[in-house]
């Protein structure tokens, strides 16, 4: 597979993109800087070079190339308004576009719980967070694209215990990063899977058998 990573510096895209290449998958992504670029051929990822929100749709195209997929990992986490918009909001609209003119069916998209600390008071700018992020998951399910959002609750860093909860409606707690990786690995070799809407919290069922059981009959 041939998979291409939108946040493969971040948290999340960079430990999806070391568990896809011991898969033996193939693995590009986007990064801002040379050196970024450098360190990440080191391990055996290809990586363009380019900033998501000053490139054009066509530009993007090209750098997506021949993938079989893309992973929108990359996010604000609630910054400015102006991050939030250019990257949680128009850089997925970009990206969808992208993938069109790229003939790359299948788009995953990290989205965020929408309960996710709902019970303290978040401010400003991560409620403006919130609505983007739900803007890019409407935008996303209304295209024709082959989609698939996934919805973790609160992100941890740490090792993953591998089992979790997911389905199409989760409680909200907390969960590895390295969990939410492994969970994304797996729903990527699931063609079965796709057009659904995933939420993610941590569980006691194991990555795989919790991946299957969301396949539609």
């Amino acid at each position: 597979m041939d998979v291409f990573i939108i946040g493969i510096t971040g948290g999340i895209g960079g430990l999806l993109a070391q568990k896809l290449c011991s898969r033996g998958d193939a693995v590009h992504g986007l990064v801002r800087r040379d050196d970024q670029q450098a360190e990440l051929a080191r391990r055996g990822v290809n990586a363009r070079v380019g900033d998501l929100s000053s490139m054009t749709v066509e530009q993007l195209a090209t750098a997506f190339g021949d993938a079989d997929v893309i992973v929108f990992s990359a996010g604000s986490n609630g910054g400015s308004r102006e991050v939030t918009s250019a990257v949680d909001g128009d850089g997925v609209v970009k990206a969808i576009k992208a993938a069109r003119i790229a003939g790359v069916e299948r788009f995953v998209l990290v989205s965020v719980l929408p309960e996710s600390w709902r019970e303290r008071n978040l401010g400003d700018e991560v409620e403006y967070y919130f609505a983007v992020k739900k803007g890019a998951d409407v935008a996303l399910s209304r295209s024709d694209l082959n989609w698939l959002i996934l919805r973790p609750s609160l992100l941890l860093d740490g090792p993953g215990i591998g089992t979790v909860s997911l389905g199409p409606a989760e409680f909200h707690g907390e969960i590895t990063r390295d969990d939410v990786a492994a969970t994304l690995a797996e729903l990527l070799h699931e063609p079965r899977i796709g057009r659904q809407i995933l939420e993610l919290n941590t569980g006691s069922t194991p990555i795989e058998e919790a991946v299957r059981a969301n396949v539609r009959t």
